[in-house]
């Protein structure tokens, strides 16, 4: 082993080579175009864990198939405030990439995000009943306008045949369809984005992990890095003003080390997931959609089934799934160790009785471990009857962890989405969850500069709203506005716009 120690401050280091890292790299080269932004990815290549395209289903997600972000209240009124604020800030998504295509940033739309229709199926006299009023609900919203809602068999096999082809009429089922949705390669944006970066003088370490952080007198960071040869391990000693931990599962562990008391008491509950992929062309070819359905009883909503059109390197494929399992692991090349090593005396009980508390999660976790293909094809089944087993392939999905930490009686409680956690001086943040994730990366960072560079809030509001112009503005409330950003997004990106906002 190799010892050397680098004394070169950096303005910013960003831990981990995927979208999150990628894209405040954008945002922040762009208000600051002369800090010093350095990148540490500990794998040889950027976008190979859950940006990578395989590890997830590339859903742009707007809210517009997804049970989860709309819940029936007691009344039996629809509550679509969640959908709507995945919606908005997904808009924010569209406006950044559109204007970084414009300036030549990233190359055509159609290497990264390609037009596919969002579907919801469900099956049931209660489960129709309450899709129909979601789509009443979402539908009577400017942002929701383009939504169609059916029970008629031949209306959805216009929509998608492989829903229809030897389904049995006895159940009554029905399908909602939004053209105005969206594939993502997050894998290829990811790459586009960090290509940039690197071609504008920001440095990038592959193969280089951060092994831990310590605070300097001067309030800045010291990581010790371990950076991997084929021969050797180099270790390296770097400081930085600002660090940012987009590394999945792995920032709690990093910020955990560096003895950051925000994330005192949380914990993270690691999901492993798996895809059944085809990629026979007569199958492909009639199926333009990602059709959503219920999660089971218990499960987390990152595991809601779902029968995806992809568009991978300008190949079309099918993904269906996930089929979520239990992992030890933060990553997919993670170790076994990560989960009990990031157990304290402070989330120990969070993580416990989180545990005694979802015992029907747990055993549906751990149950996967062991389920046939058969069992596998007859989850596929619901969704596209007539599939046929040699169709497919069984695919591993990226990790995820999702957050775990005590409610308001004191209990630990699982929470879904993603949550950033920054240090009270802002020196350092990281994100931590899972979906939505990569579709709303910008809302999600914008609030990482809000909360950690407060003092720069009025000099870099302009240079935010060249990227994202509605930046402080409501979509939701403006239908002129809406109708005006998503057509033109749609218009640069290749996407479809809405054809009745008004």
């Amino acid at each position: 082993m190799n010892t050397q120690t680098t004394l070169r401050p950096y303005d910013v280091v960003l831990v981990g080579g995927g979208i999150m890292s990628a894209t405040l790299g954008i945002l922040l080269k762009h208000v600051e175009p002369t800090w010093s932004i350095a990148v540490y990815e500990r794998l040889p290549e950027l976008a190979a864990e859950a940006s990578a395209p395989w590890h997830n289903a590339g859903t742009g997600h707007a809210g517009l198939c997804e049970l989860n972000y709309t819940s029936e209240r007691a009344d039996g009124g629809i509550d679509i405030a969640r959908a709507v604020a995945v919606n908005e800030h997904f808009q924010q998504s569209r406006q950044l990439w559109a204007s970084l295509v414009e300036a030549e940033i990233l190359g055509k739309p159609d290497t990264f995000i390609n037009p596919v229709p969002h579907m919801t199926l469900v099956h049931g006299t209660d489960d129709v009943d309450y899709l129909r009023r979601r789509h009443e609900t979402l539908s009577a919203h400017p942002l929701f306008s383009a939504m169609r809602f059916s029970t008629e068999s031949k209306t959805i096999e216009g929509w998608a045949p492989l829903l229809t082809e030897r389904r049995g009429l006895y159940e009554p089922f029905a399908a909602t369809r939004d053209t105005t949705g969206s594939d993502v390669d997050f894998g290829s944006l990811t790459r586009q984005l960090f290509a940039h970066l690197e071609a504008s003088g920001v440095e990038i370490h592959r193969r280089s992990e951060v092994r831990g952080m310590r605070k300097n007198n001067d309030g800045s960071w010291q990581l010790r890095i371990h950076h991997f040869t084929d021969n050797d391990r180099i270790t390296r000693w770097v400081d930085a003003r600002f660090v940012f931990a987009g590394a999945g599962g792995w920032a709690l562990k990093l910020l955990q080390g560096a003895g950051v008391p925000q994330v005192r008491g949380y914990g993270l509950l690691p999901v492993s997931g798996r895809f059944l992929r085809c990629d026979n062309p007569a199958v492909v070819e009639r199926h333009d959609a990602k059709v959503y359905g219920k999660a089971k009883v218990g499960a987390p909503p990152m595991s809601m089934p779902h029968l995806d059109t992809r568009v991978i390197d300008g190949k079309r494929a099918l993904l269906f799934g996930p089929y979520p399992g239990a992992n030890p692991k933060f990553l997919t090349r993670g170790s076994v160790w990560d989960a009990p090593a990031s157990l304290r005396s402070h989330n120990v009980g969070p993580v416990a009785s989180m545990i005694k508390e979802n015992p029907g999660l747990i055993w549906l976790l751990l149950s996967q471990l062991t389920a046939t293909r058969g069992r596998k094809m007859a989850a596929l089944r619901e969704f596209a009857p007539a599939a046929v087993t040699g169709d497919w392939t069984l695919i591993k999905a990226g990790q995820r962890a999702q957050i775990v930490k005590r409610d308001a009686s004191g209990r630990g409680a699982l929470h879904f989405g993603t949550e950033v956690v920054s240090s009270s001086d802002g020196t350092i943040a990281a994100v931590l969850g899972a979906s939505p994730g990569a579709s709303t990366a910008p809302a999600i960072l914008l609030d990482v500069l809000e909360r950690c560079f407060p003092r720069y809030r009025g000099l870099w509001a302009e240079r935010l709203r060249e990227l994202i112009p509605t930046l402080g503005l409501s979509l939701a409330t403006d239908m002129r506005l809406a109708r005006q950003t998503m057509s033109r997004t749609a218009e640069i990106l290749g996407l479809v716009a809405p054809d009745n906002l008004s």
